[in-house]
């Protein structure tokens, strides 16, 4: 048999490092599960007037599912924009933050389009009220020339598509946060301590409206804090504190004694808790993210994590991965999943308000967009595979 030599024209075979860095990471079932279990529970809280939104965990702590997909995110983002950073440098990181942002950005857009569209088309409530009302964007209909500019602009964001905008923002600051952490491993601590406090004392915010001064619901400058929490703890850069009975001691008592501050019908009951809730309004405001939001979901993250055993080997066990396979799979396309849970939200608050909002109808609505939401991520998942290719 002769001997098979090597020409010009053989690739070189990739060297060792290479192909370690490209090898695929594995998932980590955790990232995925719990950003499944927000994009469900992100649902029912768009929802209008739906009751099962009383029984959300935000109902009882300070945090709620925003902070859970801001904070994923970041951690997902660590291993699909700090691996390339890692590989290719700032170049091509910037490239890539930029083409995320161009498809956010256009995301934004349409979900606002089609939602207008669909408000349009709904009418009037029962109650004679009009749906274009009911997201106030009654001056868009009445004069939509200016304000499509503002769209287009990010400088009209109505509360409902306030989420979109902020996470670009976000994203544009990763970049930075990463020749920071080169510099040295604790100056993006700094910077995100630093916008976290311009939010805090209102420095630095974004017009939402041309015609008055409220700002973006949800400031970027704040909310990075707990995305780059996410995004350097799951670089290695900040180091997660491992279990320990104290710690996770202290994490239930923040849990517990957060309920009475917190849940609905406490407050509507006892007075003295309505006014210390009012008074903590300005740490536990969701605009610019104050501390006690932090700490709360701090105390919850701790829980969660240690609750479901080292990397997430829990939620792999047969008896639950009937339920966690399926969450997973819904975190994994966590963008897409999110748009269409926005318009099934407004579809399923039309469709409450003809069929009533007794336990039934309420029952099935939200189990039919919890279907929505399942099957847009298996469908998104067998598009991205490209099946038409193999």
């Amino acid at each position: 048999m002769p001997m098979l030599t090597k020409t010009h024209s053989d690739p070189a075979p990739a060297p060792a490092p290479v192909l370690a860095q490209r090898a695929k990471r594995p998932r980590d079932p955790r990232l995925d599960v719990f950003r499944g279990v927000g994009m469900l529970i992100i649902l029912v809280a768009h929802v209008p007037s739906d009751h099962w939104a009383l029984w959300i965990p935000a109902r009882f702590g300070f945090s709620d599912a925003t902070e859970m997909f801001v904070f994923l995110s970041g951690m997902a983002s660590a291993i699909a924009f700090g691996r390339l950073f890692d590989r290719e440098g700032t170049l091509m990181l910037t490239a890539r933050v930029v083409q995320r942002i161009w498809q956010i950005y256009w995301s934004h857009i349409c979900v606002f389009l089609v939602i207008a569209t669909l408000m349009s088309l709904a009418g009037n409530k029962p109650d004679g009220t009009s749906y274009i009302q009911s997201l106030n964007l009654v001056r868009f209909f009445d004069d939509p020339a200016p304000l499509l500019i503002g769209l287009l602009t990010l400088t009209y964001v109505p509360n409902y598509f306030d989420i979109l905008p902020m996470y670009m923002v976000i994203l544009a600051l990763m970049p930075v946060m990463l020749l920071a952490e080169r510099i040295h491993r604790l100056l993006p601590m700094v910077l995100m301590a630093l916008l976290w406090l311009t939010a805090q004392f209102s420095l630095v915010h974004f017009p939402a409206e041309p015609w008055t001064e409220r700002p973006w619901f949800f400031n970027p400058f704040g909310w990075q804090l707990i995305f780059f929490l996410g995004f350097f703890l799951m670089r290695g850069t900040f180091v997660a504190p491992p279990l320990n009975r104290w710690l996770m001691t202290l994490a239930f008592v923040i849990v517990v004694t957060t309920i009475p501050f917190a849940w609905y019908m406490i407050l509507n009951a006892s007075p003295f808790f309505r006014e210390a809730a009012h008074a903590l309004l300005p740490l536990t405001d969701k605009t610019a993210f104050g501390l006690l939001r932090l700490i709360h979901f701090l105390a919850l993250a701790y829980i969660a994590v240690h609750a479901v055993g080292v990397g997430g080997r829990r939620l792999l066990h047969p008896i639950v991965y009937p339920v966690t396979g399926v969450l997973m799979k819904v975190g994994q396309q966590s963008l897409a999943v999110f748009i269409i849970g926005m318009v099934v939200a407004q579809i399923i608050g039309i469709w409450l308000d003809h069929a009533g909002r007794t336990p039934l109808p309420t029952a099935i609505a939200n189990l039919a967009g919890f279907t929505v939401l399942i099957a847009t991520a298996y469908l998104v998942g067998w598009f991205k595979a490209a099946p038409w290719k193999t």
